[in-house]
């Protein structure tokens, strides 16, 4: 059980309770639920969350089967919007980061839920099936602005919206697992079923635009906008698949090659939202590889390659778009990457070099369209694990050439792609405190790179850099096992713009806030 209390008034709780059932235990329940509320750092902003998760399992010798069940629910007053650029304008300064420039009356209402049980029966040591359904439900309803920058000064044009969106999923698969030899070659190999279709809805009504200020946000009258009168159908997807795989174990495992090949074939339909017809159906099917090798020379160290090709489901307009919730062509993605994994024992580094190619959309004049290709190549580095002493440690750093391979203006061919940094880089670390028992301090510093907003690379967001510190107690109060932390998020207070999204609008960094908790174990 945790409780916890934020910055400003935003307080909450949480509880983890399991138990196991039944003669030989085979059942098991557990239930995690937690609630929060109050004020955040933001100004004007009140939130309440909440979830709900009910998981039971059933486990024999055999058979292993789960039912998870989830809801959540959030409600938000004066929630955050990202405002976008006006074209051609360089990005001005950050705002403070406890400014909202959204207005009190502004709001946001979301319920999801979902249901996924799963379930896995051995054959026999060495055959096994398995198969899983689900659902999940997705209800958002809220009246809140989408802002536009439109001069260094910060000055805002924002338009107000009433909507109400409704999103459907599906999701099943079944397979088989086998395990067998041919000579000195062992096997692992997957035959799998999937199938995922989604249904969205969505019904607007426009409010009144205004004007504001993200550095001195101005208060407005409260807009009485009318619900959604219907809430039609705007797109539909279905994604099936068969994929084969297998993994060769050679010279005593000391080598590992993956094989597999899948079919698969994505349906995206638009449809009109006044007259329900199908505007825009989009259908493509494939027969897409895949193939890695894991080596491993020594003990402790292994060496990787893969290629992977997948046909997925086209982008889809986002809801600050005047066509959101439209989906765009299937696309046929390629990956490739090549590393190093070194076992230190107490600690674990790796080193990659990877690329990936996929469509690159945007947002102009309101709409937003895909019709190009982005390819990103990079060089990631990670290390976890123990230092001794007391210290541990987890870090990496990526380095990231992402680029406009192609696009439908040669000005902007062989740009750097929207919202991709060219570099992050991560340090958390904590070191147990001798002269204390059980106390532990924190520390996280995170880096990332500059990036821009826009293809023409002219709106350029600057580098930044945030700090965050804490302290953990793990004692024992009344015979019970309590752990005590206190973090502080931006511990320098600094004003910074976060990042871009892929079509353009723009992140405030989180601002400095202070979280405390109280975790007990019974």
């Amino acid at each position: 059980m945790r409780a916890d209390y934020g910055t400003r008034t935003q307080a909450g709780g949480h509880i983890d309770v399991a138990r196991r059932l039944g003669d030989a235990r085979q059942w098991g329940v557990r239930f995690n639920g937690s609630l929060r509320d109050g004020k955040t750092p933001l100004d004007n902003q009140t939130r309440e969350a909440s979830l709900g998760a009910l998981a039971v399992d059933y486990t024999t010798e055999a058979t292993q089967a789960t039912l998870d069940l989830i809801q959540q629910r959030e409600d938000v007053d004066a929630p955050t919007r990202r405002p976008s650029l006006a074209a051609g304008l360089p990005v001005p300064a950050a705002p403070d980061a406890r400014r909202n420039i959204t207005q009190r009356w502004e709001w946001y209402e979301s319920t999801e839920r979902s249901a996924l049980l799963k379930a896995r029966h051995a054959l026999n040591a060495q055959w096994s099936v398995f198969a899983s359904l689900g659902a999940a439900q997705s209800e958002v309803n809220r009246l809140f602005n989408t802002p536009t920058i439109t001069n260094a000064a910060g000055d805002t044009r924002v338009s107000p919206g009433r909507a109400k969106f409704d999103v459907h999923r599906e999701v099943a698969e079944a397979g088989v697992r086998g395990q067998f030899t041919t000579g000195a070659v062992s096997h692992q190999a997957t035959l799998q079923w999937s199938h995922y279709e989604d249904r969205y809805r969505m019904g607007s009504v426009a409010g009144a635009a205004y004007l504001s200020n993200i550095y001195a946000p101005v208060d407005r009258p409260a807009q009485d906008v009318a619900a959604p009168g219907t809430n039609p159908k705007r797109s539909a997807s279905d994604l099936r698949g068969l994929a084969l795989s297998d993994t060769l174990g050679l010279w005593g495992d000391a080598v590992l090659l993956t094989v597999g090949l899948r079919h698969q074939r994505v349906a995206s339909d638009n449809f009109d939202p006044t007259t329900g017809a199908r505007t825009s159906p989009y259908a493509k099917s494939a027969v897409t590889p895949m193939a890695g090798v894991v080596f491993k020379p020594w003990q402790g160290v292994s060496l990787y390659a893969n290629y992977i090709e997948g046909l997925s489901k086209g982008d889809t307009a986002p809801s600050t778009a005047s066509n959101a919730g439209e989906i765009f062509a299937p696309y046929k993605s390629r990956q490739q990457e090549i590393g190093i994994k070194l076992d230190h024992g107490s600690l674990m580094t790796t080193a990659s070099l990877f690329q990936i190619r996929k469509p690159s959309g945007y947002l102009q004049d309101n709409r937003f369209s895909v019709d190009g290709e982005q390819r990103n190549r990079g060089l990631e580095l990670m290390a976890y694990g123990e230092l001794g002493g007391g210290w541990r440690l987890y870090g990496g750093a990526t380095w990231i050439d992402a680029q406009l391979t192609r696009t439908n203006n040669r000005a902007t061919q062989g740009n750097s792609a929207v919202g991709v940094p060219r570099t992050q880089f991560t340090l958390n670390a904590e070191h147990d405190l001798a002269w204390v028992a059980g106390l532990t301090a924190t520390a996280g510093l995170t880096r990332t790179g500059a990036q821009y907003a826009d293809q023409a690379n002219l709106q350029r967001l600057p580098s930044w850099t945030t700090v965050d510190l804490g302290l953990r107690w793990r004692t024992v109060v009344a015979s019970r096992t309590t752990t005590f932390r206190a973090n502080v998020r931006n511990a320098t207070g600094r004003d910074y713009w976060a990042g871009s999204s892929t079509w353009g609008t723009l992140l405030v960094g989180a601002p400095r806030s202070l979280q405390i908790s109280a975790t007990v174990d019974f």
